[in-house]
């Protein structure tokens, strides 16, 4: 069964959260119509309100709220990016112009404001404060992680520990409250609830440690990545950490040169592509992300067998074979 399959499946769930989505921006304001068509054309798996229905779905849930829920997932996440683009100074999202290209910092960031403050109206509507808490603790993480990840920007120094406190913000936090917030639609025990968080949780780690790896691998065509896009924009990420651990004194010292460097010539990113090779940087970084998602696998068995935790594991694969 592959992730297409699963979508086939679930069509009408998900078509319910869209037309969630799509209410979300027709709004007053021309600028926030613009920017949603634009971000709902751009696509994407939407993995993140996917997790919300299956999760809702596992635990015996099935009714209205979970389009709302999942709404609200993808809201907060549409926002990160919309307000991650501006920062990184990204052009292109998806292989396409992004946002604050098309239409500026000033608009884009006030679109981003619009659907953070809209989700935590739409979670409201749920009148679950357990649910509530999911996201708002989520929201704060996410923007904690991110100025957390700004204060590291170009350090050559950071930790495989700082970078992995880094992506919980960044990315895991919120796909855990995703399953944690349909484990709370369907009231399953304590113990339930907090193994479909920790599904998120680890499987959100997984996901990210990925795509950061498809930075150095990636086709822009294929993705919408410039080759080595992290790296230029000063985010060390997990392979460049393996390699500044691995690598030989001179090496490392040309290394942190080039992550200093104002532009970085395509004779730099060959010269790292060769290391992260010669040193296996890139194995050992999915060696650490398919750690982590065996363990977000393992948190699934309390869940007796059905098509919704086949539905998960399916994801969950998907998350590591999205380069092939």
């Amino acid at each position: 069964m592959t992730i297409d399959d699963i979508y086939k499946q679930y069509q009408n769930d998900i078509l319910s959260a869209e037309e969630k989505i799509n209410e979300t921006f027709s709004a007053v304001a021309p600028a926030i119509s613009m920017v949603g068509k634009h971000i709902l054309v751009g696509g994407g798996k939407r993995i993140r309100p996917f997790l919300a229905i299956l999760s809702s779905k596992l635990s015996g849930y099935d009714g209205e709220k979970v389009s709302t829920l999942a709404c609200c997932i993808e809201s907060l996440h549409t926002a990160s990016l919309l307000h991650d683009d501006v920062v990184d100074g990204a052009n292109m999202r998806r292989g396409r112009p992004s946002a604050h290209y098309l239409w500026g910092n000033q608009v884009v960031i006030l679109v981003g404001d619009f659907l953070y403050a809209n989700a935590l109206r739409l979670i409201n509507f749920l009148q679950n404060q357990s649910i509530m808490d999911a996201m708002t603790s989520a929201t704060a993480s996410m923007s904690e992680s991110e100025l957390l990840q700004l204060s590291r920007k170009g350090d050559p120094n950071i930790t495989e520990e700082d970078y992995i406190k880094i992506v919980k913000g960044k990315t895991a936090v919120l796909m855990s409250a995703a399953c944690r917030g349909g484990a709370l639609l369907g009231g399953v025990s304590q113990e339930k609830e907090d193994a479909l968080a920790s599904f998120g949780l680890k499987l959100g780690f997984a996901f990210q440690i990925a795509d950061d790896i498809l930075d150095y691998m990636a086709e822009e065509k294929n993705l919408g990545k410039t080759l080595g896009k992290d790296m230029e924009e000063g985010k060390i990420t997990l392979p460049l950490i393996y390699l500044l651990k691995d690598a030989s004194k001179n090496e490392v010292e040309r290394i942190q040169e080039i992550i200093k460097a104002e532009e970085m010539a395509i004779s730099d990113l060959s010269y790292i592509l060769e290391l992260l090779k010669k040193y296996k940087s890139i194995e050992k970084s999915y060696e650490k992300a398919r750690t982590f998602l065996k363990e977000a696998q393992r948190e699934l068995e309390i869940f007796g067998n059905s098509m919704e935790k086949n539905a998960l594991l399916t994801i969950s694969n998907y998350v590591l074979s999205r380069e092939k």
